[in-house]
């Protein structure tokens, strides 16, 4: 079976590297011209990790992991208010990683028979019932069996296939930022930990990491979902006057091509698949930044798609099958995203006081279980039942 795949991300490497492994042929398209270093810190558990230690890449995973000893909020003075183990967080082993580590492993182990491309992505896309011709930006026609998008929650497969974004976009009325800088003094303050602003509406976190430069994490409300045309500037506007560290990283804030920007928001479509065309990860599910787990949901995702291409009988089967499996996982997750704002971003100052209290409670055995349960669903054994070996 030969398969395209278009966006070589979580989700896209997972599967070029699982299809190929079980005796497919995969062509793995990226629009970017080369990997992107953009990104933030994850907490990564649940289905990905058991899917990532079947792939056998745990330890290198592990490798670039980080070792994170307590998420702190901290006030406009640089006190710490609370902090928690980020373990607590969790049912079963959990990793810190940037997710530009974890895209790069996954490239890293890719089997040399996958053709990954830069620079090209498709345009137009004929499904003509016995197999699929996707037309790329530059000219070359592929032809495959079945066409994957895993291009994200902007995904051009999504559009050029199933209709416009506007049709499954949700918007949680918030916005996030990511990028990096260098700053000794922060570097050494916030080593082994992840240090969040405490403050209502807008917060920024910060964490250092292993090559000396510090990572920035930013979200903000706001109701208007339109991207702004200048990122740096906005990232400076709707972060100024917070206290602590953050004047010095605004000052510092590297140029607009330089820092992850997006809208929080989810994907909610009625089907993932249509014809020969699928879509995974944050293309047809994404949970959301409030969710978490997005990066955990994509490998598994990818995984268990690849599997049921391999395990069923026609390709229609296999599609119906991963969707079947798979959608309760992301769905359960999606209602956790939409319903946790308060607690993400408190909007006021009870809030804020209220989270604190709770933040202190969770360190309780019987309600730290409660919390991780909470956070971070049901546990789920799809991938260790489904797997084909």
């Amino acid at each position: 079976m030969r398969i395209v795949i278009c966006g070589a991300g979580i989700a896209g490497l997972t599967l070029a590297n699982r299809v190929s492994a079980l005796g497919g042929e995969a062509v793995l398209l990226e629009r970017a011209p080369g990997p992107r270093s953009q990104g933030y810190m994850i907490d990564f558990f649940g289905p990905g990790h058991d899917a990532i230690e079947a792939m056998g890449l745990l330890p290198a995973i592990e490798e670039v992991a980080y070792q994170l000893d307590e998420a702190s909020l901290i006030d406009e003075y640089g006190r710490r208010r609370v902090g928690v183990e980020p373990k607590q967080f969790a049912n079963g082993p959990l990793l810190n990683l940037m997710r530009p580590d974890l895209e790069r492993v996954l490239r890293e182990h890719l089997p040399t028979e996958v053709d990954l491309r830069f620079g090209t992505g498709p345009v137009a896309v004929v499904d003509h019932g016995d197999g699929i011709r996707v037309t790329l930006d530059d000219g070359a026609e592929v032809e495959a069996d079945l066409l994957v998008g895993a291009d994200g929650i902007h995904s051009t497969v999504r559009r050029l296939v199933f209709g416009a974004e506007s049709r499954f976009f949700r918007y949680l009325g918030f916005h996030t930022a990511a990028f990096s800088f260098d700053a000794p003094e922060i570097h050494a303050a916030t080593r082994g930990l992840f240090c969040l602003t405490d403050t209502a509406d807008r917060q920024m976190g910060f964490y250092a990491l292993r090559d000396g430069s510090v990572a920035a994490f930013a979200v903000h409300r706001t109701p208007d979902p339109a991207l702004p045309d200048d990122v740096r500037a906005a990232v400076r506007d709707s972060y100024g006057g917070l206290g602590w560290v953050v004047p010095k990283a605004l000052d510092q804030c590297p140029p607009s091509t330089e820092i992850y920007y997006d809208q929080v928001a989810q994907i909610d479509m009625p089907t993932w698949s249509e014809g020969r065309v699928v879509l995974v990860g944050d293309a047809c599910y994404a949970v959301s930044l409030l969710a978490g787990q997005g990066a955990s949901l994509g490998i598994a995702g990818a995984y268990l798609l690849a599997d049921q291409l391999a395990r069923a009988q026609s390709i229609g089967q296999a599609l119906a099958e991963y969707e079947r499996l798979f959608r309760p996982v992301t769905e359960e997750r999606q209602k956790a995203g939409r319903t946790s704002a308060r607690w993400f971003l408190p909007e006021s100052a009870l809030q804020l006081r209220v989270r604190r209290a709770a933040l202190r409670m969770a360190r309780l055995p019987m309600i730290n279980r409660y919390v991780a349960a909470t956070l971070a669903g049901r546990s789920t054994a799809l991938i260790t039942k489904t797997a084909v070996h």
